[in-house]
Order: C-alpha cells, then structure tokens, then sequence
C-alpha cells in the first residue's frame, strides 16, 4: 500500500482573477505572498536569476467528487479523442495538483510576482522551482494534435 502525503501550503495566490476559465491565461499577472510564519526573505534569495519559475499549487475549490479516475474527452469535447486523466491537464486529477511554468517578474521580500500562471486568487501554493533547461526536455517533443488545438488559446 502506498502512504499517504501530508502536504503544508507554502503560501497563496494574489491575482483578483476569480474565474475558472480554461483559456486567455497569457497576460494574467499574479502574485504568490509566502507563509511568513514558515519563512524569512532569505528563502527566494537568488530566485530573481532566473527567468522562469515552476509553480506547483492545488486545486483547493475542486470538490473531490468530480476527481476523475479514468479516461473523458478534454473539455468535455466529442470532438477530441476520449484519453485518460493523466493524458490531460485537467485540472479533476486525483490529487489536485496544478503546475506551470511562469516568467518571473520579480521577487520582492516574500512575494514573487510572475506571468502566465493559471491559479486563481486564493489557490494554495505547493511549491516554487527556478526553471532550468537542464530539467527540460533533451529531445524534439512530440504531442497529439488533438492538445495543439486545445491549447490555442490557452496561454493567450
């Protein structure tokens, strides 16, 4: 059997954008305030190096009964093939877990403000990551079709 995971936000998104829509996330500007109980400034020194940042942060207003286990069609579309729930982003995971790769803006005390992260006010952070390209992808990345045109506008 495997253990359970006990996981402490590390702090939540400022963004005022309140809306769960799945496109037009691009220009979204948002800001993650970190716990101040649990850290000090010194834990994003050196973060302002970088350009980009992983974001990992939960889904907190899914209700666990719309967890989806098996396999649907993205956004509920006939038109795209019917693919397992970890063939998609979708965000009925089973554990809820949401991560994007942001431009980082700037870093300021216990605040990092970046672009493009599709969270919305509130959503607890998991954690924060420097993006490198060393963790990217070694090789061409390959995808269906299918994913292209779902994303069209995503990050718009």
């Amino acid at each position: 059997m495997i253990e359970q995971i006990l996981l402490t936000p590390i702090g939540k998104v400022i963004s005022g954008r309140i809306d769960i829509k799945d496109d037009y996330w691009g220009s979204e500007v948002a800001t993650i305030e970190l716990d101040s109980s649990q850290f000090t400034e010194e834990v994003l020194d050196g973060l302002e190096e970088f350009s980009h940042v992983d974001i990992l942060y939960h889904f907190h207003l899914l209700d666990s009964s719309k967890i989806q286990k098996g396999a649907r069609h993205p956004r509920n579309k006939q038109e795209y093939p019917k693919v397992g729930i970890f063939s998609q982003r979708r965000k009925n995971r089973p554990n809820r877990i949401g991560v994007s790769t942001c431009k980082l803006l700037r870093v300021d005390g216990l605040k990092i403000t970046v672009q493009a992260l599709d969270a919305i006010e509130g959503t607890p952070i998991i954690d924060i990551k420097p993006y490198m390209q060393e963790f990217g992808p070694r090789e061409i990345v390959k995808q269906p079709n299918w994913s292209k045109e779902l994303m069209k506008e995503y990050f718009l």
